[in-house]
């Protein structure tokens, strides 16, 4: 398989793991790209409004990179192990139909249960603060975490995580002074964007939760060892509150279920908006 050191996965069990670790990969940045997409035309400034749009770009870019070799790694599968590793009826008759997979199957024929995606980014906007705050979390996260990545055993997974750390180190740089600027702004501005932070802390602990597919991938040093980032991931979160005169949240629990396909009703209306042309007009072209 194309994209692994040894041109191979050896077993059933690891190339779940891989096609489970690159999906999950693929919905994070795909159902932030819809959330921040959302904005479009909407923003508080027209020069604020393009510069979320671009963001979004950019992890839709992400997604469709790690969705198109996920494709890859299902259509190489034998027909055997591939059958029933989704619940959509429309995506398993193209599987035992024989057909082709490719990165819009994966996107718009798989239900809200079959996504592996974090809770966080499945949040809805509110405000701009709420999209602030959860694009800070998420991008001082992946910022680590490709950069963990380029050191994967994988080269597919490698040669995105140089390109996308590119991407992912502005986002955290725009997010970073946002925060700042509303933290240490007027009354108003501080207020909203602390209930923000308070708000979504409860799905940041997700992020560095080692599910069996991340333990797989790490030891066989194809992926990162996400609860290693924590540290590193909690002084960036620090540095950036003190500038921004921020409380950091505390003894707040901590959800999760997201990245084994339990999610919020959000990604239900999410996916409804995203799927709804591919399933009303199958196989539609433009």
């Amino acid at each position: 398989m194309e994209g692994n050191p040894n041109n191979e996965i050896p077993n059933t069990k690891m190339k779940n793991a891989l096609l489970n670790y690159t999906l999950s990969l693929a919905d994070n940045a795909s159902v932030m790209s819809h959330r921040l997409g959302e904005w479009c035309g909407h923003g508080p400034v027209l020069e604020q409004d393009i510069a979320l749009t671009n963001i979004s770009l950019d992890d839709i870019g992400q997604a469709r990179s790690l969705y198109q070799y996920a494709a890859e790694q299902l259509n190489n599968m034998p027909t055997t192990e591939k059958t029933n590793l989704f619940s959509d009826m429309m995506l398993n008759a193209k599987i035992a139909a024989g057909e082709n997979l490719d990165e819009d199957d994966l996107a718009y024929l798989r239900d809200a249960w079959d996504y592996r995606s974090l809770l966080l980014v499945e949040q809805p906007n509110k405000d701009w603060a709420y999209t602030i705050a959860r694009s800070f979390y998420y991008d001082a996260f992946m910022q680590l975490f490709y950069k963990g990545l380029q050191n994967s055993k994988d080269d597919r997974l490698k040669g995105i995580a140089e390109k996308s750390l590119k991407e992912v180190t502005y986002h955290l740089r725009w997010s970073s002074e946002w925060i700042i600027r509303l933290g240490d702004g007027t009354d108003e501005s501080h207020q909203k964007i602390q209930t923000a932070i308070n708000d979504l802390w409860m799905y940041t602990g997700e992020m560095f939760k080692m599910t069996d597919t991340d333990k797989a991938m790490a030891v066989a040093g194809i992926g990162v060892d996400l609860a290693g980032l924590h540290k590193d991931w909690l002084n960036n979160i620090k540095n950036i509150f003190t500038q921004a005169t921020l409380q950091l949240p505390t003894d707040i629990w901590m959800q999760d279920g997201g990245k084994e396909g339990h999610h919020s009703e959000h990604l239900g209306y999410i996916l409804a908006d995203m799927q709804f042309l591919q399933r009303t007009y199958p196989g539609l072209d433009w």
